[in-house]
């Protein structure tokens, strides 16, 4: 397989995903700037959304889409538990945290991020954040993780929109449980390998 990523991008959820899975898995660097790779090829014609992440199975069959890149890899190792199983309410859980975290977060960056954005503007969207990450800050005050006592794609992808925050004025000191939630999800040897590996941590 091949995972296509950009460095610190929403593909660091995949990648910590699929270093969690233990699956055989290649990282394939595709800027999300210049839409090329290393090689030269135009991303374009392997993900015409030019975004990341995106997967391609070892069938040559390519999936977007991060929430359901990771439900699909976790759905190749039940053993692991990085996701309930398919039919029961705790699934329906993690579907809805994954929707949360993608409208309710992820979406909400992206005019922080935007050249140009209005100082007004900014401001209305940091505010909107703070208020979604206290509901975040809430659910995890009496449980280790998103749904329970079990790590599991959610809090991948949890982890990697709260490390976002204090590049764009984006102030978490306040949630104390979703802070030690960050910690304990930071310290797993996974991710710490996923960060290595983009660059986003030394020691590789």
């Amino acid at each position: 397989m091949k995972l296509y990523y950009s460095p610190g991008a929403c593909s660091l959820s995949p990648h910590i995903v699929l270093l969690e899975s233990g699956l055989a898995f290649e990282a394939v660097l595709a800027s999300t700037k210049t839409h090329r790779l290393a090689d030269g090829t135009d991303y374009y014609t392997i993900n015409p959304k030019g975004c990341v992440p995106l997967l391609e199975l070892d069938s040559g069959e390519r999936l977007s889409e991060g929430p359901a890149i990771v439900q699909w890899i976790a759905d190749q190792v039940p053993e692991k538990k990085l996701a309930p199983p398919a039919g029961t309410m705790a699934r329906y859980r993690l579907a809805e945290w994954l929707n949360f975290i993608s409208t309710e977060l992820h979406k909400n960056y992206s005019p922080l991020f935007t050249p140009g954005m209005p100082d007004e503007a900014k401001a209305l969207f940091r505010s909107k954040l703070l208020g979604r990450f206290g509901h975040v800050d809430n659910a995890l005050a009496n449980q280790p993780y998103l749904l329970g006592e079990d790590f599991s794609v959610a809090d991948a992808y949890l982890f990697v929109v709260s490390g976002w925050a204090r590049h764009v004025g984006v102030d978490l000191s306040g949630f104390a449980h979703l802070a030690r939630f960050v910690e304990r999800v930071g310290a797993r040897p996974a991710v710490q390998q996923a960060m290595r590996a983009e660059g986003l941590i030394s020691g590789g």
